[in-house]
């Protein structure tokens, strides 16, 4: 395997720490409301939101399925806020973020969310495109509206091959 192949790796809270929060019910602070009719879990991601005039947006998202292995020749990132995803369609996805050197992406990852997961990205973080596996897909996703430039994009010379021997 060369030094652009990537393997998928499970996702856990341990393991995407430095690119922000896993969205998930397992181990969350929950408690009844509505009468102990609804339990809710709470606080399950840090939003975050800079710049002029920031506010949330809530969107949805459908993505079409990308196959293994994938050729990743493109990140992004959202220098003004978080970005959060989780899936409302039953479909495996990635999750691909990298560590920032300088301005550059480097030692990128890959993720497979379980069932029942989703991801808040971290503000400023390199991560790549939505991309869901096998079947469309949607997702509720959670970013940041309001004034100035909120996206970066970087596009590798060679690209990333996600999903070899996974």
């Amino acid at each position: 395997m060369n030094d652009r192949n990537l393997t998928i790796e499970p996702l856990t809270a341990e393991s995407f720490a430095p690119f922000g929060q896993v969205i998930e019910r397992e181990g969350a602070h929950h408690y009844p409301i509505n009468s102990g009719m609804t339990e809710r879990f709470h606080d399950l991601a840090k939003v975050e939101l800079g710049g002029v005039h920031a506010r949330p947006l809530i969107s949805i998202f459908r993505g079409r399925p990308y196959a293994l292995p994938l050729s990743l020749s493109l990140v992004e990132r959202h220098p003004l806020g978080s970005q959060a995803f989780y899936p409302i369609s039953a479909a495996s996805w990635l999750v691909i973020v990298a560590e920032d050197d300088s301005g550059t992406p480097t030692r990128l990852r890959a993720f497979r969310p379980s069932p029942g997961q989703g991801v808040n990205i971290a503000m400023n973080t390199w991560h790549g495109v939505l991309t869901p596996l096998e079947r469309e897909s949607e997702f509720l996703v959670v970013d940041r509206g309001g004034d100035g430039n909120n996206l970066e994009e970087y596009v590798f010379d060679l690209p990333w091959i996600i999903g070899v021997g996974s």
